[in-house]
C-alpha cells in the first residue's frame, strides 16, 4: 500500500505533471504563454458567435502577452519575466494559449510554431485548441516536429456531456473531443484536455462520473478549473440576472470534490493544475478569496495526507 501511495516519487499523492516532467527530462519544464492572434470557430461565425459563455482570455493572458508582439518577443519578455520566479529553470514550453491555436492555414501555423522553436530556450511547444478545430495534415505535422521536440496538445473539453456543451455554446460535441484525442494520441503526441467544474446544467454525481470517462481516453495529462464567472462574459450577465441558477464550491467542498474525483481517476493521467486563478478585478462572482493557486494545492495534498488517499485508489476497487 505505500509503495502504490507513492509510486510517482517526491512523496506525492498524485501524478504530478511537474514531477513526470523531472524525472523525464531532469528538470523542470516552465510554460511561456503566448498569444498569437488567433480566434476560434464560435466567435467568428463558422459555427456560432459570442464564443463560450464563460471565456475571457484577458483573465488568463499574462501581461507580456499580445498579439501586437512577434511570438519571438513575447517568449523573450515571458522567459525574463518567469526567470525571476523560477531562476531554476533552463528549459521553456512556448504554450499557444489564446484561443485556438490551431485554427488557421497550415502554413501560418508552421511559421509561428517554428518561429518560437527557434527561440534560444524553447524545447518544445505546448498547443491549446479545440477539438473541431484539428485535421489529419495538421496532426501529421505535429506527428513529425514530435521527433525532434517535446509537442503537446491541450484540448478544452470541458465537460463530458452534451446537454452542458451546448449551453455554454462550445459549438462541438463530446463525440468530436474523443474523435480528436484518439487520432491525436495515436500519432504519439502528448494529449492533454481542460475540464471545468462548476458549469451550469452538472450537479455533482455528474461531475465525478468525468473522472471514470476520461480515465478511459488515452490522454497524458488533465487541467481541471474551477467555474470562474469573469466580467464582460454572457455568463457573468446570466448569473447577474439569475444567480439561482448557479451553484459555486466553497473552497472546503472543492477540496473536497477534487479529492474524490482524483481518486477516481487513471493513476497514469498526469495532473498539471486542481484549480485556475485570474486577477481579482476580472472577476464578478465567488471564488476563491485572495488563496493562490499554490497555496490551495498546498490544502489539498495537507487533506489528501488526512484523508490517506491517493490518486487512482477506487479505481478498479
Amino acid at each position: 500500500m505505500q509503495n502504490k501511495i507513492y509510486q510517482w516519487g517526491h512523496n506525492r499523492r498524485f501524478n504530478a505533471y511537474t514531477n513526470w516532467c523531472v524525472k523525464k527530462f531532469g528538470s523542470r519544464l516552465q510554460k511561456v504563454s503566448l498569444d498569437a492572434g488567433f480566434t476560434c470557430p464560435n466567435r467568428d461565425g463558422t459555427i456560432g458567435t459570442g464564443g463560450c459563455i464563460y471565456c475571457n482570455n484577458e483573465g488568463f493572458n499574462p501581461s507580456y502577452c499580445s498579439p501586437k508582439k512577434t511570438i519571438t518577443q513575447q517568449l523573450k519578455e515571458g522567459i525574463e519575466f518567469l526567470a525571476v520566479r523560477y531562476p531554476r529553470t533552463s528549459n521553456y514550453i512556448a504554450y499557444f494559449q489564446a484561443y485556438s491555436n490551431t485554427y488557421a492555414p497550415l502554413e501560418k501555423l508552421k511559421k509561428l510554431y517554428e518561429e518560437a522553436l527557434s527561440c534560444e530556450g524553447v524545447m518544445g511547444l505546448s498547443i491549446g485548441t479545440r477539438p473541431d478545430c484539428i485535421d489529419d495534415k495538421k496532426l501529421d505535422y505535429l506527428q513529425k516536429l514530435n521527433e525532434k521536440y517535446f509537442i503537446t496538445v491541450e484540448y478544452g473539453v470541458e465537460s463530458c456531456y452534451n446537454k452542458t456543451l451546448e449551453k455554454i455554446n462550445r459549438g462541438h460535441s463530446f463525440e468530436k473531443s474523443v474523435k480528436a484525442i484518439e487520432k491525436t494520441a495515436k500519432r504519439k503526441i502528448n494529449t492533454g484536455i481542460h475540464l471545468i467544474f462548476g458549469l451550469p446544467a452538472e450537479d455533482r454525481s455528474e461531475m465525478l462520473k468525468e473522472a471514470e470517462i476520461i480515465s478511459k481516453l488515452p490522454i497524458h495529462s488533465v487541467k481541471f478549473h474551477q467555474l470562474q464567472i469573469l466580467k464582460n462574459t454572457p455568463i457573468a450577465e446570466e448569473y447577474k440576472n439569475h444567480p439561482e441558477k448557479f451553484s459555486f464550491f466553497g473552497l472546503d467542498e472543492y477540496i473536497d470534490f477534487i479529492i474524490d474525483f482524483t481518486e477516481k481517476l487513471n493513476p497514469g493521467i498526469t495532473i498539471e493544475r486542481f484549480t485556475s486563478e485570474v486577477p481579482p478585478r476580472m472577476i464578478a462572482g465567488p471564488n476563491f478569496g485572495t488563496l493562490r493557486t499554490d497555496r490551495i494545492l498546498q490544502l489539498i495534498e495537507k487533506r489528501m495526507e488526512k484523508r490517506n488517499t491517493w490518486q487512482g485508489k477506487l479505481v478498479n476497487s
